[in-house]
């Protein structure tokens, strides 16, 4: 060591080198000390240098400054200047060297070939190695689609990139060659010696090409190449079919090519059209499911359903399905099946919830069992490497977006809860998902029954090409009855009466028996004056604690707690435990139990929450065995009332909404407060889907034989008919809720290969258009208009086509102003008894009628006519006197398809009665009475006096129609009538053949024209929306006029919600000038949508930041209504709320949240949820500074959202530690 420092002082301090010294160097033996001397010629004027064995070397030596900084500085290219290079510089660029080479230097471009074993097939012996093809070379997340494709850095493994592309969903097939060679409206022909650009877009200076030089001699080249052999044809070569190099590789190949298609044959065909929904039979039991599956991924302590097993079968298939099960069925074993068999085959799962609770539960249930599970949500992160990850679907959503490395290794994603499809706001992003997800990726649908299971079923087949098996149970497995109930005191306790048995009867006399029992207690009005019209919101709070009392003693001591209380309001959630003051239901050592897990699970809160009046409220509840549950309630507190409430200490919970969709917990009693809710527009009856949703609470399996319903009748009994649809009413069907956002948008557009029109094509909300039978028949009419004779369009027939489009025209007008005539009081007055009329329909072709009677239905009009069946009356009527055919029929408004001006003396009585007497066999061949012989008669000479047809009453002269359109479409008609002159082609002797063949053909076209519309983009119902909000994003700057996304648009695809507004104030730096606090109090706006009564107060930067805010609404609000776009600007900037202002800016500095609680009358829970929400768009708003390279911006939002995530709101889930 002493030595080695020697050598290092001696070597820095050695002078430079000059002309008498010896080329010598010292090289260094190991860490042995050991030094040799060597020789060797001295570069010119260059230190020498060290030399050592090992792999670092002697300590570097300390190189010249000036050397230094001129090598790095002045001769580095990089740090040469383009423009005004000064005088100082002139002498180190003429003293550089040119190292012409270093021009040559490039990076290593991808293998485009490898080598391949080629064995013997009968010993596998090796025989040769042959030089393959590689595809997918080059292949990145930045530039394909394909799973082929370079994983990304390990940083975007888990959430990907919002500048990767997606990975390519399933039936959005790449591009044919035949579509890739279709140009484009937009391309050209482009000619390869004139056309070419000698400036690239965007630049001023270009390249000078004018040595033609280089040009001939790569057509030289070209032409040198050898020929084709002529021996060989292409056809020849391509029948070679390549050997396989290996069992295996054949294997492997078989599989991957029958796991693409086996889709396609095992869909059963009805016609000629594909099912792609399989309903699978549960009737029968599943006897052989053992025989078949001996070996399951996973072994459950019961005996499974029918239902059950069925759905494991399709999953050890690696089928889709579809279980649409009852309430507490059991669909949570399939999903638990699916994450066995990843587990087994070494895949992952996403198992997929509406609600974060219902996320942070279901990690708990499936970390119990199986161990390797992790939980994704907004704010959490938990063993993201698990085999199975529990998330939100908005997260899912942008996984797919942005290329996940995740959804390679994925098998299954489950969807629980599948009927929030329905939800208006979040309904979009599962149709998103499941749009997006790849080919190689199962689905799992998990809903309560519904209607349209098969239907919708049907459509998630046809957009993924594969077969999704429907599975539905027929009953629930805990029968349920419901009762109304009237009792109020100790006396009438008892009067609980039942209105639907365990089998679905509905009992009428259970509902008189209900109405009496109320009727007994009421005043002698209401007796006089009936039950119905009974508000029922008018009983006091006295009356409803008197309801409750009486109630849940009775249910007490009949043992049928626990109870859950769905009542409509959080406010009389709240009313009504708390007016329970006398009500004890649980046992000494149940309180004791419910003491100690209480301090246990608030031990995680500071001193002070755990003082918040809520909590002390709600411990003293819960100690009497009394909860409350709905958005009002802090996190924390809801979670250890759902743990309370499933372990059966929770007696009674008073519960919105909420709690049967987010939360599976079932009771052994439900009662409805009330029938009727808000809906956000106003009050109305429940929807039987979510009667059953809620009341499928009740019935624990294993625990319970029936499950008890119990209906509230406080102010008076229900209507009967309400009763019935309520309970017995079909569930809400499966319905689209897809709408275009510029998040969707902007996220297409930036990968070439998707197109919002195929987004909007596969959505539900498109589901009507059978393209598959559209292009079927679009094919049959293609061959049908190839097999047609051709037209002779040549000399006096040359204009027979525009005579064609004429008379169309004429018709369609025609039959127009005849409508509008119809329809007026005035045509509808003309049209009594004589009035001489022109009759189409399929019996008759321009016949002459007369009206004989017309009905009294305003509803569905009808005219007797005496009608003349001559086989046609054209405008040339040629008949004879003779008495012709007749006959009288009943005719509808469009039968008439003309009123004339002229009328009959008719007897309408003898015409009919005369006509029917000889329908009868026996007066058959009479002759006809008087009236009808005058009556036909007259119609012939009417006939044969106006041979160029019978003048019509007009619609603006005689009947006295004055609507513009009726005005134009008489001033159309008359013009058109007056071409029919001019044309030559009716002269021509072969007229009435060629329009035949003419009428043949153009019927043909318009029926292939309108079918290739449907199938078309034009024909989407949002197309006209998705230009709108092009157009919006054009005006913004988003997007430019060719669709490409912009620096703007990138960043708005950052942000999941309120992109626009976002991204405009990141742009104009509205939050630059904020401190950390008062951008987390002002983008709190973002997340709150509660109105309040108190104004907050705040500081004056922060009153303007509100204030740009708004202005930015207004003005993109203004912008949207003059692209087209139906919400108004008002509507737009009323979205954003400033309630919480005040409340967020206290707490990021730090104030204690009971302080907080009192600065508004926000319930406290509200709170707690728009504070991380609002800690999920800081998060947003970082990234978005970073890619627009503001870091200052970047490292506030990072200290704003460490400043919010504190104390009480930012409590882990007790489900998840």
């Amino acid at each position: 060591l002493y030595v080695k420092r020697i050598v290092y002082l001696l070597h820095i301090y050695l002078p430079p080198v000059g002309p008498d010294d010896l080329p010598l160097s010292l090289l260094e033996m190991g860490c042995s000390g050991r030094f040799e001397l060597i020789t060797h010629p001295l570069p010119k004027n260059r230190p020498l240098p060290p030399h050592s064995t090992l792999p670092h070397g002697l300590p570097p030596t300390c190189l010249d400054l000036k050397t230094e900084v001129e090598k790095r500085f002045l001769r580095d290219p990089a740090w040469l200047p383009v423009h005004d290079v000064d005088d100082s510089f002139h002498k180190f660029l003429h003293t550089r060297d040119k190292e012409v080479d270093s021009l040559l230097h490039c990076s290593l471009s991808p293998l485009h070939s490898g080598l391949s074993v080629v064995r013997d097939p009968t010993t596998g012996m090796l025989l040769d190695f042959t030089e393959v093809l590689l595809e997918d070379t080059g292949l990145s997340a930045k530039n394909s689609l394909s799973l082929q494709r370079q994983p990304g850095p390990p940083s975007e493994s888990l959430r990907g990139s919002n500048t990767n592309y997606p990975f390519l969903p399933a039936g959005m097939e790449e591009l044919t060659l035949e579509q890739i060679k279709k140009k484009s409206e937009r391309e050209e022909d482009i000619d390869f010696e004139k056309d070419l650009l000698t400036v690239p877009p965007g630049l001023k200076a270009g390249v000078d090409f004018s040595d033609k030089g280089r040009v001939s001699l790569l057509l030289s080249i070209i032409d040198a190449l050898p020929e084709e052999k002529e021996g060989v044809s292409r056809k020849e070569e391509t029948v070679k079919l390549p050997r396989t190099n290996s069992l295996e590789e054949l294997g492997i190949k078989v599989w991957i090519t029958f796991r693409k298609r086996s889709h396609l044959f095992i869909c059963p065909t009805f016609g000629d059209l594909k099912k792609w929904a399989v309903p699978v039979d549960i009737s029968s039991p599943c006897d052989d499911f053992y025989k078949r599956i001996p070996d399951p991924a996973f072994k459950y302590p019961f005996e499974l359903d029918v239902f059950q097993k069925q759905a494991i079968l399709r999953l050890e298939a690696h089928d889709s399905v579809f279980v649409a099960a009852h309430t507490s069925a059991g669909k949570t074993v399939v999903a638990e099946y699916a994450i066995a068999l990843s587990q087994k085959h070494m895949t992952r799962t996403i198992y997929t919830s509406p609600i974060k609770a219902l996320s942070n539960q279901k990690f708990r249930d499936f970390k119990t069992t199986f161990g390797d599970v992790g939980l994704l949500t907004g704010d959490v992160q938990l063993s993201p490497e698990s085999s199975c990850l529990i998330m939100t679907t908005e997260i899912l959503r942008s996984m797919l977006y942005n290329g996940s490395e995740v959804i390679r290794d994925l098998e299954w994603v489950i969807f629980d809860e599948v009927h929030y499809i329905n939800d208006a706001e979040r309904g979009v992003v599962w149709e998103e998902v499941l749009i997006m997800l790849p080919e190689h990726v199962s689905i799992i649908l998990l809903s309560a029954t519904v209607p349209n299971a098969v239907e919708f079923s049907e459509w998630i087949g046809r957009i993924k090409k594969w077969s999704i098996y429907v599975i539905s149970t027929i009953k629930r497995p805990v029968p349920l009855e419901h009762y109304l109930y009237t009792g109020n005191s100790t006396k009438t306790q008892k009067e609980l009466f039942l209105l639907l048995d365990s089998t679905g009867n509905f009992l009428t006399k259970g509902y008189y028996a209900t109405v009496e029992a109320k009727k007994e207690r009421t005043s002698k009005h209401a007796q006089s004056f009936g039950t119905k019209n009974v508000s029922q919101h008018n009983t006091t709070a006295s009356q409803d604690r008197a309801v409750w009392q009486t109630l849940l003693n009775y249910l007490s001591q009949r043992q049928q707690t626990p109870v859950v209380a769905f009542t409509f309001s959080r406010t009389r959630c709240d009313e009504n435990a708390r007016s329970l003051t006398s009500l004890d239901l649980t046992s000494s050592i149940e309180k004791s139990e419910i003491h100690s897990f209480l301090q246990k699970s608030l031990t995680r809160l500071r001193g002070g929450d755990r003082q918040l009046p809520q909590i002390l409220l709600m411990r003293d509840l819960l100690k009497r065995g009394i909860g409350v549950h709905h958005s009002g309630i802090l996190p924390i507190l809801k979670e250890i009332i759902e743990m309370l409430f499933s372990r059966g200490l929770v007696k009674v919970l008073f519960a919105t909404e909420t709690f049967a969709m987010g939360v599976n917990m079932p009771a052994r009693t439900v009662v409805f407060d009330s029938i009727r809710k808000h809906d956000g527009t106003g009050f109305r009856n429940l929807l039987p889907g979510e009667y059953i949703q809620m009341a499928g609470r009740a019935g624990r399996r294993g625990l319970d034989a029936t499950g008890t319903v119990i209906i509230l009748c406080k102010a008076g009994v229900h209507d009967m008919g309400n009763l019935h649809a309520m309970m017995l009413g079909k569930p809400t069907v499966l319905q689209s809720q897809f709408r275009l956002t510029y998040t969707m948008i902007l996220n297409l557009l930036r990968v070439e290969a998707l197109r919002v029109t195929d987004m909007m094509r596969r959505s539900f909300s498109e589901n009507h258009r059978d393209t598959q039978a559209h292009e079927k028949r679009i094919s049959e009419l293609r061959n049908t208009l190839s097999s047609l004779p051709p037209l002779d369009t040549e000399g006096q027939l040359s204009d027979i086509l525009s005579y064609y489009h004429t008379i169309t025209e004429l018709l369609i007008t025609t039959e127009t102003l005849q409508r509008a005539v119809l329809e007026s009081v005035n045509g509808l007055k003309a049209l009594s008894v004589g009035r001489v009329v022109i009759v189409n329909n399929s019996q008759h072709h321009n016949a002459l009628g007369v009206i004989l009677q017309v009905s009294n239905d305003a509803v569905n009009r009808t005219f007797t006519a005496l009608i003349i069946c001559e086989k046609a009356f054209h405008p040339i009527y040629s008949t004879s006197l003779k008495s012709p055919t007749h006959t009288v029929q009943k005719l509808k408004l469009q039968d008439i398809s003309a009123i004339t001006t002229k009328t009959l003396k008719v007897i309408p009585e003898r015409i009919i009665d005369n006509y029917n007497k000889r329908q009868q066999p026996r007066f058959r061949l009479d002759p006809p009475g008087q009236a009808i012989s005058t009556a036909t008669q007259e119609l012939l000479r009417l006939a044969e006096a106006s041979p160029n047809g019978i003048t019509t009453l007009d619609p603006v002269n005689d009947l006295h129609l004055k609507g513009v359109d009726v005005v134009e479409g008489v001033m159309r008609h008359r013009v058109l009538q007056g071409c029919l002159k001019d044309f030559h082609c009716i002269h021509s002797p072969t007229f009435t053949e060629q329009f035949a063949r003419v009428q043949e053909r153009m019927s043909v076209q318009e029926e292939l024209d309108k079918l290739l519309f449907l199938v078309s983009d034009q024909s989407l119902t949002l197309l006209p929306e998705y230009h709108q909000r092009i157009k919006v994003l054009e005006a913004l700057q988003y997007v430019d006029s060719t669709g490409a996304v912009q620096l703007k648009g990138r960043v708005a695809c950052q942000i999941s919600s309120h992109e626009l507004l976002l991204t405009e104030l990141l742009f104009e730096n509205t939050l630059s000038p904020l401190a950390p606090e008062e951008s987390a109090a002002l983008l709190s706006c973002l997340v709150f949508t509660q109105n309040t009564q108190i104004d907050p107060h705040i500081t004056n930067t922060l009153q303007e930041g509100i204030s740009q805010v708004l202005n930015v609404a207004q003005r993109i609000g203004e912008l949207q209504r003059d692209c087209g776009i139906a919400q108004t600007a008002e509507d737009f900037v009323a979205q954003f709320k400033f309630g919480l202002t005040e409340v967020v800016y206290c707490w990021a500095r730090g104030m204690p949240f009971s302080e907080i609680a009192q600065l508004t009358n926000v319930q406290e829970g509200t709170i707690v949820r728009c504070i991380q929400r609002l800690d999920e768009i800081l998060k947003e708003v970082r990234q978005a500074a970073r890619i627009v390279g503001d870091s200052v911006l970047g490292s506030k939002m990072e200290r704003a959202s460490l400043a919010i995530r504190r104390d009480i709101v930012f409590t882990a889930s007790l489900y998840t530690h």
